[in-house]
């Protein structure tokens, strides 16, 4: 009997990288025989700050030998203390950002599901407003603000309270959201009520890496504030400097009322996440959304090593915003030289995508890509934009050589 023989068919990525990994370290997996694979998936941007980081690791194999405390609900701890001090000075002070920090669960969706559930509770209403094209988690009330047609279906239960509208550029702006979310609210025969809040990410991943414009955040941010609807920021894969700032709203000028936070919070890869809010939102009652894992000490050891590793300047943040400006010149030399095949490249930060007219043109740079030694994943509607998202760790050298495997996996696949 092997591994795969008793393992689900839900399984996905071992589908399309069929070999056995065995070690990582900074930008590079390695499968037990050995070949080295450069990550440009980054744990589907988990592991910003690449795999087994040596100060982090330090952190944790230390709080471990002395036999730190491992599991501990919501009780409190040397770690947690630790992690929310240094979160409360790294993140939340330089911002001046007034926020409560919830420990919801494990995962992304486990702080999806505390936003929305927080945001019904403090304004008595039931209807949340999301975006064509959004990814919010696998969960009940995620999947409901979550756009994709094959993931919502997986629910097997109808799926609502949601009206859903336009992201910024969808069907080339002919039906701009923000002005029909608006004039609909505005006509009391509209027969759209005043929904509780408005999710949406700043940068869609999962939808295709679509970057919404600046202007347009700070158009939602005004229009949720005239209309009293709370906003909440979906920051799970795009938070934590993967565009640069350590949350990926800050370049809009916006404070969101409700920030989704998982993925590479932990710095490690190790399970977390967070729910923050205004702390006029607290309403909750002791023990009204509880996880029995939401107090992962290791992780909050980890977390608090990468807030002082990478978060005590700005000069992670800068080197990514200057990274971005690399990734749009050498992947728009790309899509102008084939033309034929590719639509777009966009992104922002270190989180980037390269849309083919034919999502089978995709497959196969992604699939070439592999059979070169780089991981890269696909996503958007039909799983036509290949998916670049390398480690903010990543060396220079690293990162050209990573371009120069796409590269190569693009010309193949075309010309093939």
């Amino acid at each position: 009997m092997t591994a795969l023989t008793i393992e689900s068919e839900v399984r996905s990525y071992c589908r399309n990288w069929p070999v056995v990994f065995d070690r990582a370290r900074g930008s590079r997996m390695f499968d037990r025989d050995g070949r080295s694979y450069l990550d440009f998936f980054a744990g589907a941007s988990a592991l910003n700050y690449g795999h087994n980081h040596p100060v982090l690791k330090r952190a944790l194999l230390a709080h471990l030998e002395r036999d730190g405390v491992t599991h501990s609900l919501d009780m409190l701890t040397t770690a947690k203390e630790d992690f929310l001090t240094e979160f409360a000075t790294r993140v939340l002070g330089p911002r001046r950002l007034d926020y409560r920090v919830q420990f919801p669960g494990p995962t992304g969706t486990n702080s999806v599901e505390a936003a929305l559930k927080l945001a019904r509770k403090v304004t008595g209403r039931s209807t949340v407003v999301a975006f064509t094209g959004a990814f919010h988690g696998m969960s009940l009330g995620s999947l409901a603000i979550t756009g994709n047609a094959a993931k919502r279906a997986g629910a097997g239960v109808p799926l609502g309270h949601t009206w859903r509208i336009p992201y910024d550029g969808f069907a080339g702006d002919q039906v701009p959201g923000l002005t029909l979310l608006d004039s609909m609210l505005a006509d009391s025969s509209s027969g759209v009520d005043l929904p509780a809040a408005v999710i949406v990410e700043t940068v869609q991943g999962e939808g295709g890496v679509n970057p919404a414009s600046l202007t347009w955040l700070a158009d939602l941010a005004q229009l949720c504030r005239r209309r009293d609807i709370l906003l909440i920021v979906d920051d799970i894969q795009m938070g934590c400097g993967r565009t640069g700032p350590f949350f990926s709203f800050e370049a809009a000028g916006i404070t969101p009322d409700i920030v989704c936070l998982s993925k590479s919070i932990s710095g490690y890869g190790l399970p977390m996440s967070l729910t923050l809010f205004r702390s006029e939102l607290d309403v909750w009652q002791p023990g009204e959304h509880n996880g029995t894992f939401r107090g992962n000490n290791p992780a909050f050891v980890t977390a608090a090593a990468a807030l002082r590793e990478f978060w005590a300047d700005s000069t992670l943040e800068k080197q990514t915003e200057e990274r971005g400006v690399l990734f749009e010149e050498k992947l728009g030399e790309l899509a102008d030289r084939y033309p034929a095949h590719i639509t777009a490249s966009r992104g922002r930060g270190l989180v980037w995508g390269l849309a083919f007219r034919d999502p089978q043109t995709a497959r196969q740079v992604a699939d070439a890509a592999f059979a070169r030694g780089l991981l890269v994943e696909t996503s958007g509607s039909y799983d036509e934009v290949v998916k670049l998202m390398p480690p903010l760790t990543s060396t220079d050298e690293e990162l050209a050589e990573g371009l120069g495997i796409l590269r190569e996996a693009v010309t193949s696949a075309v010309a093939g």
